[in-house]
């Protein structure tokens, strides 16, 4: 999608990472519904054939953080009319400290979450230059600040918020735009997984589990992937012509807690 026009199939592929579950899978329903072409990219084949099914979309199977996969989507894109936006969702990994960190578990989190939006915007970049198109990266609040024993996912998700801004800086003269939308919680099965350990120490359900995870955040709740998704259709589309190099977060206010004052809001 282009700040040229306001019909996204006219002006090419929205290529969308992680595409298969959670923020990319809305993502696509949400470009699919307003006419865009979309192009799932994802390594298991099962969920994004089902998303396709659902978007009319191109399957793309491989893995994101690949030059060599890359070179073959971008040819398949190219015959599909181009590239005019690339939503990058791709990511996950990440967990423990730096002492529980091993080499492998370190590098794995890079590629998941780095790594992945790196090798697609480079492959990307010449067909959305052509079409001057735009980029959002999906980071997250962890790119802003550190949560407990999260130190390769903590760790890539402030990288990629200095990969935005390169990106942003060197090719906005040619007319591409580059943002980056940090969510808090967003109710996805990857974070149903992350719920897993409150589930079993408290006893909780599944809701009670993001109650819990969200008492302090000012909306007290999660996001779902569809809000997420809007936010992301918002950065691509004109609406947002003029902004580039923008970190939007959308976290329910949870950056905004003065953590310090706490245990006054609790007296």
């Amino acid at each position: 999608m282009t700040s040229s026009s306001a019909n996204p199939a006219a002006q090419g592929c929205v290529v969308i990472t992680g595409a298969g579950t959670g923020i990319g899978e809305a993502c696509a329903k949400r470009f699919a519904a307003q006419g865009a072409r979309v192009a799932l990219v994802g390594r298991r084949r099962a969920p994004l054939e089902r998303v396709a099914a659902e978007t009319n979309g191109i399957v793309l199977e491989g893995d994101a953080a690949s030059a060599a996969d890359w070179q073959r989507f971008t040819t398949v894109l190219e015959a599909e009319g181009g590239i005019a936006s690339l939503i990058a969702c791709a990511g996950g990994l990440g967990m423990g400290s730096a002492l529980h960190t091993a080499d492998e578990a370190w590098a794995a989190a890079m590629r998941a979450n780095l790594d992945t939006a790196f090798a697609s915007a480079r492959a990307c970049l010449p067909q959305l230059i052509e079409r001057r198109g735009s980029i959002v990266l999906v980071a997250s609040i962890a790119s802003l600040a550190a949560g407990p024993e999260v130190c390769g996912y903590t760790t890539a998700k402030h990288a990629l918020i200095g990969l935005m801004r390169s990106l942003a800086r060197d090719y906005g003269p040619q007319g591409v735009r580059v943002n980056a939308v940090c969510p808090g919680w967003v109710r996805t099965p990857m974070a149903d997984e992350e719920m897993q350990p409150l589930i079993a120490h408290h006893g909780d359900t599944l809701d009670e589990a993001y109650a819990r995870v969200c008492a302090d955040v000012p909306l007290r709740r999660a996001a779902s992937a569809d809000e997420i998704a809007e936010i992301c259709a918002f950065l691509a589309s004109p609406a947002a012509s003029i902004v580039t190099g923008a970190a939007l977060v959308a976290d329910g206010g949870s950056s905004i807690v003065d953590v310090p004052t706490l245990a006054f809001a609790r007296l």
